[in-house]
């Protein structure tokens, strides 16, 4: 018996057409509502099918130059073979148990993770394992709530902040814009201007039971936190038994050139979220809490199905290693100072923030997401993460060949622009 022969997309297709086709979808190509893909990220421009170190290729073969890392996730580049090898191998004896049993890598994870945030000696806490950012973060909140108790539950966070998607989460993410579609939204969150501790100060109720903080505002236009800010946040909390949590989702894990942005600032959080990097591309994520706080949680009050499943705490735990071996957070120095000093002399650049390897480019008078927009045509992928700032964060192992060939792309980009 002979199948049906499939429906090819003409040559020149572009890649949602392209894929419209091989899922055999629909028949016409005139309407994207027709795609199987709900319209969350708008029209992609480009497919990827491959990638390999810092650099990526579309369907048709092209190259680009990835500085986005997949929004700060794979900091040691596409296809790293320590983490394909440990996934591969792990995917042929044992994907799933679920956790009511230990497995062979999580323990050693939240172990390896503990003394990272310990700089290098037991930071003397507990991990909770989930599947991406957005749900470490739910776990954050939650267990700031069990720890305040009934009636001292209000999570303070800071306008222009990030913390995910989900309805506590986009609650607690200081960006009004992001929602009005969605009211009502949870409850239990006050909201102050960035870096200004004496309006942090003054929102500090009875009913505050944690302080939630980025050290770089990452989606809010990649925004550095001061070490005053940080160490008074922190000196408040001391002084009114308020959880100091930290979202280190996006700066976690060498982003910033430490292991931790928080390090930058000689402050010690009660609890610490992570996700994007610590898997490479596989989806983890991770709540970190110093014990006397993770007591909180009694067992039933938290859960999930999948958080720190073999597969994923394999993948983390090759990445880990391989941070260190290599160094992560020096690589992440060196290659933000260098980038930083190319960047500040190209034409309509402005400013250059950030820490480390998550930095933002200031334009002057440009529309920066169509700058993103031209630079992924010529090969070099980066986002507009304001209208007037570019948002860069390569992959960790980055060397002087791919700053300098990113460098003369967003030149040439710039002076046609200008």
């Amino acid at each position: 018996m002979t199948s049906e022969p499939r429906n090819l997309a003409p040559m020149d297709a572009t890649p949602v057409e392209k894929h419209r086709h091989a899922v055999g979808a629909v028949d016409s190509l005139d309407s994207l509502e027709r795609c199987p893909l709900m319209p969350n990220y708008g029209t992609p421009s480009v497919q990827f099918n491959r990638g390999d170190g810092a650099y990526l290729w579309d369907s048709n073969g092209n190259q680009y130059l990835d500085f986005l890392s997949g929004l700060a996730v794979t900091s040691l580049g596409h296809a790293h073979p320590a983490v394909a090898a440990a996934i591969a191998d792990q995917a042929t004896r044992l994907l799933h148990v679920s956790n009511l049993y230990a497995t062979e890598h999580n323990g050693v994870v939240a172990t390896m993770l503990d003394e990272l945030i310990g700089d290098g000696s037991p930071a003397g806490g507990q991990v909770f394992f989930c599947n991406s950012g957005a749900e470490a973060n739910e776990a954050a909140i939650k267990l700031a709530r069990r720890y305040g108790g009934h009636g001292r539950h209000t999570v303070v966070c800071a306008y222009q902040s990030f913390h995910g998607r989900t309805l506590a989460t986009l609650a607690a993410t200081g960006q009004p814009a992001k929602w009005e579609v969605f009211q009502p939204l949870p409850e239990g969150f006050k909201h102050v201007v960035w870096n200004d501790l004496a309006e942090l100060e003054a929102v500090l109720d009875d009913t505050v039971a944690a302080i939630f903080l980025e050290p770089v505002q990452g989606e809010g236009g990649v925004n550095p936190a001061t070490i005053e800010y940080f160490q008074g946040v922190e000196r408040l909390c001391r002084e009114r038994d308020i959880l100091f949590m930290v979202d280190e989702v996006q700066t976690g894990l060498a982003r910033t050139g430490r292991w931790f942005g928080f390090q930058h600032f000689g402050v010690s959080p009660d609890v610490i979220s992570m996700a994007k990097a610590l898997g490479n591309g596989m989806p983890i994520g991770a709540c970190w809490a110093k014990a006397d706080v993770a007591a909180s949680f009694k067992q039933g009050d938290h859960a999930t199905t999948y958080g720190g499943q073999p597969l994923a705490t394999a993948a983390a735990r090759a990445v880990l290693q391989t941070m260190k071996a290599i160094d992560a957070p020096a690589l992440a120095r060196r290659a933000g100072e260098q980038i930083t000093e190319s960047l500040r002399a190209l034409p309509q650049v402005t400013d250059v923030r950030g820490l480390g390897m998550l930095l933002a480019v200031e334009l002057d008078g440009l529309d920066a997401r169509a700058v993103a927009a031209e630079c992924l045509r010529r090969g070099l992928v980066v986002n507009g993460v304001t209208d007037s700032a570019l948002r860069l964060a390569p992959p960790l192992i980055v060397d002087e060949s791919h700053i300098a060939e990113a460098t003369d792309l967003l030149r040439s980009v710039l002076s046609e622009s200008s």
